[in-house]
C-alpha cells in the first residue's frame, strides 16, 4: 500500500499521528540502548572524563546532519518551508533559551528526551521531571511565563528565510552541510575508538540520529500529499510535551497529529527495550533537597526549550541538521550553560566534599 492510498484509509491525521507513533517508538528504543543524551556528553567534554558518551551523542547528531542532506540532495526533501527556516526567529530567545535549558538539564541530571526514555524505565524522578516540564512549557508557550517570553524573544529578531538558512549565509549549500555531518561523524568514530565502544552502542547512537531526518522526510511526504497543511518537522520534546499534556487535561475529541504519536511512541520504544534487556527498575528520589533540584532544573528546561524554539533533540539536533542559525545559537548556549552549571554546582560540590562523605 503506497502513502496516498494509506492516507486515504486512515484520514490524514491518523496516518500522521501513526508516522509519529511509529518513529517515536524507534527512537526511544535507540535512545534507551544507546544512553543518549546531551547533558551526559557535555558533562563529559567539560570535565575531560572519556569520550564514550561525547561519542554516541556525535554518532546521533552526524547521522542526523549526514541523513537530513543527503535527503535534500537527492530531491526527497524539501525544507525550505519548515518552521526553524521560514518563520521568523530570534538570536536572544535562542541565546538565553539555550543557556537556561543547559542549565536545567544538569540540575535535572539529564535533558528532556533523556527524561522521557527514563520515566518509561520505571525512573519516577525522571517522570515527575517531564510532567514539570511539560507545565512549565505549555505556562511558557501560552500561560503565565509567555508575557516574559515573548520580551526575551522581541530583545534581537531575526527574518526567516536566508537569514536563518547558516548553508545560505556561509555560501556552503547542502554538499557543504554533507560534508560537515560527515567531519562529525569521522569524530564520532575517533571518540568511539578510544573509548573502546561497542559497535551496539554505535549503531544505537546513529539509529537516534537518523529517526531526525526520517521524521523530516515522514512530514513533508505526508503534507505534500494531504488537503489539509501538515508543516514538516521534525522530532522535538518541549512543545509535543505541552501538546500531549493539553490533550490529556482537554475534553475529548481534540485533533491529533505528529506531535500527539511521538511522545507516547518515545515511551513504548524505551520501555520495550529496558523490557527486553531486564533493564526495568522502580527508582525514586533520595531526599528532599535531591528533589529540588530536579523541580528546578525542569522549570529551566520548560522555558528555555520553549524560548530558544527547542530542545536538545529539537534544536539540538533538529534544527542543527537543517542549519537552522537559531538552532546552532542555541546548541552553543546549551553547551555553555550546561559546562557553566556542572562547574558551579557539581564540581564545586565535589570539591568541598571530603573523601568518604556523602555528598
Amino acid at each position: 500500500m503506497d502513502l496516498s492510498s494509506l492516507m486515504e484509509t486512515l484520514g490524514e491525521k491518523a496516518t500522521i499521528t501513526l508516522a509519529g507513533l511509529c518513529i517515536g517508538v524507534l527512537f526511544g528504543f535507540f535512545a534507551q540502548r544507546s544512553r543518549f543524551c546531551l547533558r551526559a556528553a557535555v558533562v563529559e567534554f567539560w570535565n575531560r572524563d572519556g569520550s564514550g558518551k561525547l561519542a554516541i551523542w556525535l554518532f546521533a547528531f552526524a547521522s542526523a546532519i549526514v541523513a537530513t542532506q543527503l535527503s535534500i540532495i537527492a530531491g526527497w526533501l524539501d525544507v525550505s518551508q519548515a518552521r526553524q527556516l521560514a518563520a521568523q526567529g530570534s538570536l536572544s530567545g535562542a541565546l538565553i533559551g539555550g543557556l537556561l535549558f543547559g542549565i536545567g538539564m544538569v540540575l535535572a541530571r539529564g535533558c528532556s528526551s533523556r527524561m522521557l526514555v527514563l520515566a518509561a524505565n520505571g525512573n519516577l524522578r525522571a517522570l515527575l521531571t517531564g510532567l514539570i516540564f511539560a507545565v512549565t512549557a505549555q505556562a511558557s508557550l501560552s500561560g503565565v511565563l509567555s508575557p516574559l517570553r515573548t520580551a526575551l524573544s522581541g530583545w534581537w529578531t531575526i527574518s526567516g528565510g536566508a537569514s536563518r538558512d547558516l548553508l545560505a549565509l556561509l555560501h556552503m549549500g547542502n554538499a557543504g552541510g554533507l560534508v560537515f555531518g560527515l567531519v562529525w561523524l569521522a569524530a564520532a568514530i575517533h571518540f568511539a575508538r578510544q573509548a573502546r565502544l561497542g559497535r551496539a552502542a554505535c549503531l544505537a547512537g546513529a539509529g537516534a540520529g537518523l529517526t531526525v531526518a526520517l521524521a523530516w522526510l515522514a512530514t513533508y511526504r505526508i503534507g505534500a500529499n494531504a488537503f489539509e497543511i501538515i508543516p514538516v518537522h521534525s522530532l522535538s520534546f518541549t512543545g509535543p510535551s505541552a501538546n500531549v499534556l493539553m490533550l490529556v487535561l482537554s475534553p475529548p475529541g481534540q485533533p491529533w497529529d505528529f506531535d500527539i504519536g511521538l511522545v507516547p511512541g518515545v515511551v513504548l520504544g524505551s520501555f520495550l527495550a529496558a523490557l527486553w534487556r531486564k533493564e526495568l527498575k522502580l527508582e525514586g528520589f533520595k531526599d528532599g533537597h535531591s528533589m529540588r533540584r530536579y523541580i528546578a532544573g525542569a522549570v529551566c528546561m520548560g522555558f528555555g526549550g520553549m524560548l530558544a524554539g527547542g530542545c536538545a533533540v529539537g534544536a539540538g539536533v533538529s534544527g542543527a541538521a537543517v542549519f537552522a542559525l537559531t538552532a546552532w545559537i542555541a546548541l552553543i548556549g546549551m553547551w555553555l550553560g550546561a559546562g557553566i552549571a556542572d562547574r558551579l554546582v557539581d564540581r564545586v560540590k565535589d570539591i568541598e566534599t571530603p573523601p568518604g562523605l556523602p555528598a
